[in-house]
């Protein structure tokens, strides 16, 4: 509680607010258009029209005889039965955006998590300017390590996507099914980007084994968060404002501890 309420009052500085507009604005414009090239493309499939033409030729007795067969389809039955009422066209039309809803929230997190990615240095050295003057910023990776990482948790999360593919057809479990391979990712992303910027290997290794039940119930309630329409835009750095308060404060123990 006592992380919850100096992250909440670390994040309303104006330089974390600062630091909070740029993903909040690269993030809204990505998916800006993304929902509208989705959902639009859905519609126009929906609407799209086919012009079938051929010709034959063949002889009888001698003489060439040439038939030309021309049809024009729009859509198909299913579609122009759904079309032909203003109630079914309005119903397939929300559909269309609806799913385009679900899709762009979900790509909303992982775009978020990608962009913030590039803040968490600059927000864990206001961070240790406010509170932890005494902790010495250290970090153990590099721009190799990292995107070979990034690659490999993408990876597995979209295995992790068509593995559960037959439970997202049973009630109650979908929901796990949908949000775990995007949680991993949003695991990994989080935890690595602020151990990678503040700690040595050796000491994110103690801070995950000792600490690995609570890191994840932050990540998991942080994600659930996400969820929220529009929260992800706002809530990214704030993110990595509470969970580097977090890391800030058991490294500091582990290097008492030490000494």
């Amino acid at each position: 509680m006592n992380i919850l309420i100096l992250s909440i009052k670390d994040f309303f500085t104006p330089k974390m607010l600062k630091y909070a507009i740029m993903p909040f604005i690269a993030t809204l414009v990505v998916m800006y258009v993304l929902f509208f090239v989705v959902a639009g493309a859905g519609l126009d499939s929906m609407h799209a029209n086919l012009n079938i033409n051929t010709t034959q030729t063949t002889m009888q007795n001698g003489i060439p005889h040439t038939q030309t067969f021309s049809a024009h389809v729009e859509n198909s039955s299913i579609i122009q039965f759904l079309m032909k009422y203003s109630v079914t066209s309005w119903l397939a039309g929300f559909l269309v955006y609806a799913i385009g809803g679900f899709f762009i929230l979900y790509t909303s997190i992982f775009i978020a998590i990608i962009i913030v990615a590039f803040m968490t240095p600059y927000v864990l050295k206001e961070l240790q300017k406010r509170h932890y003057e005494d902790v010495q910023i250290i970090g153990y990776s590099n721009i190799f390590e990292s995107l070979f990482l990034v690659i490999k948790w993408a990876f597995i999360m979209i295995i992790l996507f068509f593995l559960l593919i037959p439970f997202y057809f049973i009630p109650l479990l979908n929901i796990i099914a949908f949000n775990l391979p995007l949680y991993y990712f949003f695991h990994k992303m989080l935890i690595f980007d602020i151990s990678s910027n503040l700690t040595t290997r050796e000491e994110n290794n103690k801070i995950k084994y000792f600490s690995r039940n609570s890191l994840r119930w932050k990540t998991l309630i942080l994600y659930c968060i996400s969820l929220v329409p529009f929260a992800i835009f706002f809530g990214a750095i704030f993110y990595v404002i509470y969970l580097g308060n977090t890391y800030f404060i058991e490294v500091k123990k582990l290097r008492e501890g030490i000494k």
